[in-house]
């Protein structure tokens, strides 16, 4: 047992985080402190370079990962934490990787021979402070983008009467039908105990499957592998929430006579009979993308009345959390999947509303949604031009090496790189 220390694992964007394991691990391992540097051997090249954070008081590694503690006089942790991750740097790693095609490490002592640029520690501060605090507002950016996002959800559920559900008591409930373990939820069967709606009654409901069909597609098996009659058909990973993924598209022999039952029309909503609990029901819209496309046998197809029914408006209900919660009480659940059926699809309450309103909340909806993904897009720029600009003010073509640095008060100033000959023996990381 580890007791207090705990072993981590790096990802590609250069995080530190826990490692769950329930098995032993074999051969020796060794410990790594807050702000000493870790990296694979074997990923240090794809971006597996971190720094342990203060959340990790005591951490463990294996063989397999090389712990270097900076000198505090000439280094910032930080500051070399997100040079090594450059693409100057990951090139560099690659080309001193060695081993095997399919599994090359990277060496002690190809590590320590890289060369790098070493400005004066007030610069690397300032290079530190002027990304993270464009991260940080990045970071601002996606959080005013999920407030946006929220308030349209929350001002679209208002108006159907379906939200916000009811507070719940707070007491666990052990009571429900042997028939319907598999599907157990615990809310819904609380507010069935409780005699608790899901809804206020505001706006009447009716079941989906009195405004529309639904439909199963084509069963895949050997007897319709792609023949003379192939036709491109949508698997449930081609089925995203709201989107549809067609980067890859397979095909299935479909005879001519079964074409006009099984093609997709322009509308069809879409939805997932089986994924993981929190994802059931993920649908999105058929818009014509594919010529003569069908779907398989696990994605449902809603086709509405389109005299009552607008193919959004019903798409944004089942993925508004009233939808998602409907999904999650009705389905059956296995050891890591849920499924529902066309059954319970069809017995979606849905709220009955003109065409006219439907629209009207459609477009609401839509503008907060364009609003929150214009503060992404702005967070996602901010992020790449302050990586870019972190890289370029390093790593410049001229002779000797400059550092372009931004002060914090807006002037440009320029300073010598100083690069070291490389970092041998230590002479500015030594390895734990």
């Amino acid at each position: 047992m580890l007791g207090e220390w705990r072993a981590i694992t790096i990802k590609f964007s250069g995080e530190v985080i826990p490692r769950e394991r329930d098995k032993a691990f074999k051969g020796a391992m060794f410990a790594a402190y807050p702000g000493d540097l870790v990296f694979s051997k074997i990923d240090a090249r794809n971006g597996a370079v971190g720094l342990i954070p203060d959340s990790i008081p005591k951490a463990v590694v294996t063989s397999e990962y090389l712990v270097f503690t900076p000198k505090t006089d000439k280094l910032r942790a930080v500051y070399l934490h997100h040079l090594l991750r450059a693409d100057h740097f990951k090139a560099d790693l690659q080309r001193k990787a060695s081993g095997t095609s399919g599994r090359k490490r990277v060496t002690p002592e190809g590590f320590l021979s890289l060369k790098i640029p070493v400005p004066r520690l007030a610069e690397q501060d300032a290079l530190i402070t002027i990304y993270t605090d464009a991260l940080a507002r990045a970071a601002q950016l996606e959080q005013e983008a999920e407030a946006i996002e929220r308030a349209g959800w929350q001002a679209f559920e208002t108006a159907l009467g379906v939200a916000p559900p009811q507070p719940l008591p707070d007491r666990p409930a052990f009571v429900a039908r042997f028939k319907d373990v598999e599907r157990w939820s615990h809310d819904g069967i609380l507010r069935s105990l409780e005699q608790m709606p899901m809804t206020s009654g505001v706006v009447p409901m009716v079941p989906l499957g009195q405004l529309g069909k639904i439909s199963y597609g084509i069963q895949k098996c050997p007897a319709n592998r792609p023949g003379v009659h192939a036709r491109p058909y949508l698997r449930v990973a081609n089925v995203q929430r709201g989107a549809l993924d067609l980067r890859e598209i397979k095909y299935i022999n479909v005879p001519d006579d079964e074409m006009p039952r099984l093609r997709l029309e322009v509308g069809d909503v879409l939805l997932c009979e089986g994924n993981s609990p929190e994802l059931v029901g993920r649908g999105a819209i058929w818009r014509g993308e594919i010529e003569d496309c069908v779907h398989q046998n696990h994605v449902l197809r809603v086709r509405v009345d389109r005299d009552k029914l607008l193919p959004d408006f019903v798409l944004a209900v089942i993925n508004s959390s009233y939808g998602q919660a409907y999904f999650r009480s009705k389905a059956k659940r296995t050891t890591n999947l849920a499924s529902i059926n066309s059954k319970e699809v069809a017995s979606l309450p849905v709220p009955v509303l003109s065409i006219d309103r439907q629209q009207e909340l459609l477009d609401a909806l839509h503008a907060q949604a364009q609003a929150a993904q214009t503060k992404r897009a702005e967070a996602a720029t901010l992020r790449q031009s302050a990586w870019a600009a972190f890289q370029s003010a390093l790593f410049t073509t001229e002779s000797p090496a400059r550092l372009d640095q931004v002060e914090p008060g807006g002037i440009q100033t320029h300073h010598q790189i100083k690069t070291l000959p490389g970092l041998k023996n230590g002479e500015d990381l030594k390895e734990r």
